[in-house]
């Protein structure tokens, strides 16, 4: 708008920013820091200060269980390690008792008669005390003597069934003598004597396989270079299966080595003893992981060799010594976990049999070490809740007497938190903070309270004078003044103009004059004789222009001389300023966003003289359908209804509906010829008639010269002349596309396109740069003149190829992005003289139609481009699709009626029935009413348009409101609205 420049030259104060402005700007930051921040989960105050109380004591249970778990777990650990000590303290014990008693036979069958005896015999006859030794110590398996000429004598035990079955003793034997002798120049003969227990001999049998020779054992290899008794490693014995250790000794009278093997087999029990739990596992193993002692050793004879060997630690039954002895060090106790069990684990050397490289293996199940310590800590779990559900309501009584004080606030809060300000009724409390927050609450609900009111008028109240009223009784309530008035600015107008009053201010009157300033005034009130301070504040403008000015009157109090007050309401003044503004401007650009829509349609309209109006009545036509279809209360239509969004998209989508025809070539839009191009053609063919029109009369003359029968040559150019003026007028009158034309119509102009005509031109100059090329690219070189040409033709160069201006329309093509389905012809034009007058209906080729057609194309493309805001986003679609059909084989996309709501629905009602009526286009005569009405009830029986929309169409007589305004008096006449509805029935 156009202002009156200020009078006043001094400089105005500087104002302070709207009060919208700033909120925005503080709404931002709280809106950014919310952002930034997130959001934390609150809890009430009763149990947030009995869950304190809990949480305290749990933590102090806890504490205690937990260092009271560790402390037992340790404990514990420390115990089963030192029973692990124990243990294998024990089973080394037993070792030695195994082998001392062992070392005192051997030194004393050194010095026996039967190591230096030279005959089987003599030796035989010491078997008693051999026996002796053998009862006298019940671990010794065997007592041997191997001789240094290679001779060999054991005596063992048959106490055990199994070597009893080995060797496949008599029954009443109870001991066995395995000897080796050799004589010279023999072979070595082996027998067996079996003695019963009387040591009185069973039976001898000779055993030819058994050739030992005590030599080559380790044994006796090793007792000749020491003087002391030699202990082997642990071994397979070869005759017994079983696991033990061999001590040998050199006799200091002979050459003999004396031996004894003892059996480690009740070692393995020994370590079954020494069990901490039931589910404890203990296992002797040598350097490389051989079982030497096991409570249960499992088969000594390896599979794939047949002889006996010590197994691995992997082949026992339990895989936790397997891994005990993977993962675990020398002393170290270790918790793992084998076959989904807790284990607890330790390795101890064994070293009783004068070795270092042997291990003790022991594991412990940890549920069964730990059980008791998990009853334990079970136990003072439930003690320490226990305690602590009985603290609990000193917690909660706590919590309530803290918390009560404060409810009433949070639930104050609360309401505001959801949008309610109004005050609670006040109570008392004994604690000061919560009174004067108390207090603070009120004051801000009031505040805003009255805030949010202004601001739900200000963004909610479309007219102004009712915005300025509403918002002026707010704010002076929120100021609590006693009233005030608003005044707005004038177009040229040297005042302004009261547009909002609250209370009685008859000292204010109906207008201010423009260059009244701002200032402090006072005024006698009529009522209570109180003075009553006056202020104004100018509504200025982002632009610096004053919109307005608002005037308060308020008493004289110290509450409102504050400069609180006046910032406040300065404030408020500055949202109102932006509301006033904001509205006129979204008010002026949606106005001039209609004038360009309407500047837009007019130059479509403009562009074609013959379809004039075109963009202006389907509109009119369109929104007086659609708001009979939104008035109705009853029938298939009674839940339609345009919200003033819709509406306004109605109608921008109607005004646009044909905004694509921009784009359109106006001799196409607008032909209304055949041979129409820029200009009608029809007048270069006329020309070729008046060549062959003097053709006749220089054939007559030239007749005549030759003196030929003038009558005859008379009579024959006057037959020419009549049949080239019959040709020409059936050749126009194919021009005119009116009735259809028929096959024989076609024919004729066919033969009399091939009448030729002599051209003496060069038909090459003068042309464009594409026509030319055209013509070059058909035709080759340019032929002699003169040279016939056809009367009618259909030239290479009348087809002008797509190229690159082939429009992305058909549903393979990859630029196709909106869904356009539709069937492009071969050519971009077809400018044919035969293929134009060839049409047999109206006067548009195939071409033609395409490039018509195609307008609606450029129309949703056009629409799709623009940023259409929310309530806006459909005006493409209903724009675009009033040249669908229901039955889907409509274009630009082929939508089927169900993809189509019902405003594109009237606007193809609109569009068809303004395109029958119109009296502007140049191509067909005007159609009256029942003619136009009984075409669109054919269309509708066709699933050209909806059924359904177009007999509410047609009863409800809308077209004849249209008419009375757009329509001529001829093309108005007696519609049988019921015979027209009747030809939709099937």
């Amino acid at each position: 708008m156009h202002r009156r420049p200020r009078r006043d030259t001094t400089p105005p104060p500087t104002p302070s920013p709207p009060v919208a402005a700033r909120c925005r700007h503080r709404f931002s930051r709280i809106y950014s820091m919310a952002e930034k921040t997130p959001a934390l989960r609150t809890w009430p105050v009763r149990p947030v200060i009995a869950g304190m109380v809990v949480t305290a004591m749990c933590f102090v249970a806890t504490v205690l269980i937990t260092l009271n778990w560790f402390s037992s777990r340790s404990l514990l650990i420390d115990s089963a390690v030192q029973t692990s000590y124990y243990a294998a303290h024990a089973a080394s014990e037993h070792a030695r008792r195994l082998i001392e008693p062992a070392s005192a036979t051997l030194r004393t069958l050194s010095f026996d008669p039967l190591v230096t005896a030279p005959r089987q015999p003599e030796r035989l006859a010491r078997m008693r005390l051999l026996a002796a030794e053998l009862i006298a110590n019940p671990l010794v398996s065997a007592i041997y003597v191997g001789y240094a000429d290679g001779d060999f004598l054991l005596i063992r035990p048959l106490e055990n069934p199994q070597i009893r079955q080995q060797l496949q003793a008599p029954e009443s034997a109870s001991y066995l003598v395995q000897a080796v002798t050799r004589e010279p120049q023999e072979p070595p003969a082996g027998s067996f004597y079996f003695y019963d227990a009387n040591l009185d001999l069973v039976t001898q049998r000779h055993q030819a396989d058994y050739q030992f020779d005590p030599r080559e054992r380790s044994w006796y290899q090793k007792a000749q270079d020491r003087a002391s008794t030699v202990l082997s490693d642990p071994y397979v014995f070869f005759s017994t299966r079983q696991v033990g250790i061999s001590l040998s000794l050199l006799t200091p009278v002979s050459d003999a080595v004396v031996g004894l093997d003892i059996a480690l087999h009740d070692l393995g029990q020994d370590l079954a003893d020494l069990r901490i739990t039931p589910g404890t596992e203990l296992a002797l193993v040598d350097g490389k992981g051989a079982v030497i002692a096991y409570s249960d050793m499992p088969a000594l004879t390896d599979p794939a060799q047949g002889t006996p060997v010590l197994r691995p630690v992997d082949t026992l039954p339990t895989q936790a010594l397997s891994t005990l002895r993977h993962i675990g060090q020398d002393g170290v106790p270790v918790s793992y976990t084998s076959e989904g069990r807790a284990w607890l684990g330790v390795i101890l050397p064994f070293d009783a049999l004068n070795r270092t490289d042997m291990r003790m293996l022991l594991t412990v199940p940890a549920a069964e070490l730990l059980g008791g310590l998990q009853h334990s800590r079970t136990r003072m779990i439930l003690i320490a809740g226990g305690l602590i559900l009985l603290c609990l309501p000193l917690g909660w009584w706590a919590g309530s007497r803290i918390g009560q004080a404060l409810e009433h606030v949070t639930a104050q809060a609360k309401r505001m938190s959801g949008f309610d300000f109004s005050r609670p009724p006040a109570q008392p409390t004994p604690l000061r903070e919560v009174a004067e927050l108390n207090r603070v609450m009120n004051h801000v609900s009031d505040t805003v309270e009255a805030f949010l009111s202004i601001s739900q008028v200000l963004g909610s109240e479309p007219q102004i004078e009712a915005m300025l009223n509403l918002v002026l009784e707010k704010l002076v309530r929120a100021t609590r003044c006693q009233g005030g008035a608003i005044y707005l600015s004038q177009q040229d107008q040297a005042t302004m103009t009261r547009f909002a009053v609250v209370g009685d201010l008859n000292e204010l009157g109906p207008q201010l004059h423009y260059v009244d300033r701002p200032k402090p005034a006072t005024l006698q009130s009529g009522k209570t004789g109180a003075r009553v301070q006056r202020i104004e504040f100018q509504l200025q403008g982002r632009t610096g222009e004053i919109e307005g000015m608002l005037v308060l009157l308020y008493e004289n109090d110290q509450e409102h001389a504050s400069p609180e007050f006046h910032a406040f309401a300065a404030k408020l003044t500055g949202m109102m300023t932006v509301a006033i503004e904001t509205r006129q401007l979204i008010e002026s650009q949606k106005q001039l966003f209609d004038a360009v829509i309407r500047v837009l349609a007019d130059a479509i309209d403009a562009k074609s003289p013959y379809t004039g109006g075109h963009c202006e009545r389907v509109p009119e036509l369109a929104i007086m359908l659609a708001n009979r279809l939104d008035a109705e209360a009853t029938g298939p239509y009674a839940d339609f209804s345009l919200s003033d969004e819709e509406r306004y998209a109605f109608f921008l989508a109607a005004w646009l509906h044909d905004c694509g025809k921009i784009t359109s070539a106006e001799h196409i839009v607008d032909k209304p010829t055949k041979l129409e191009l820029i200009y009608n053609r029809i007048h270069e063919i006329r020309m070729r008639f008046e060549v062959l029109w003097r053709d006749a009369d220089i054939a007559h003359l030239q007749a005549l010269l030759q003196g030929e029968d003038a009558a005859a040559a008379t009579a024959q150019r006057d037959q020419r002349h009549t049949q080239l003026q019959q040709d020409f007028a059936f050749v126009a009158a194919c021009n005119i596309g009116g009735e259809s034309l028929q096959d024989e119509a076609i024919a004729r102009l066919q033969q009399l396109g091939a009448t030729t005509w002599w051209r003496h031109f060069d038909d090459s100059l003068g042309l464009s740069t594409d026509e030319l090329a055209r013509l070059r690219q058909h035709r080759g070189p340019a032929p002699e003149l003169p040279v016939a040409e056809p009367l009618l033709a259909d030239k290479p160069e009348h087809r002008i190829p797509w190229g690159a201006h082939k429009p992305a329309v058909e549903r393979g093509d990859p630029r196709n992005t909106l869904g356009f389905d539709m069937q492009l012809p071969a050519y971009r034009q077809h400018r044919g003289e035969l293929h134009n007058l060839s049409i047999r209906r109206g006067t548009l080729t195939e071409e033609d139609r395409f490039a018509i057609n195609e307008h609606i194309v450029h129309t949703l493309d056009m629409l799709k481009k623009l940023p259409w805001p929310r309530h806006l986003a459909r005006v493409p679609d209903i724009a675009a699709n009033h040249h669908e059909r229901m039955d889907g084989a409509g274009y630009p996309r082929r939508l089927p009626g169900s993809a189509m709501q019902t405003t594109e629905r009237i606007m193809a009602v609109a569009d068809i029935f303004e395109a029958l009526t119109a009296a502007d286009r140049p191509y067909k005569p005007a159609k009256t009413l029942s003619e136009s009405l009984r075409i669109m009830a054919l269309m509708g029986k066709d699933g050209h348009i909806d059924t359904e929309l177009f007999l509410y169409f047609l009863h409800s007589r809308v077209w004849q409101d249209y008419a009375a305004q757009y329509l001529l008096p001829a093309q108005i006449d007696a519609v049988d609205v019921a015979a027209i509805a009747g030809m939709l029935r099937p």
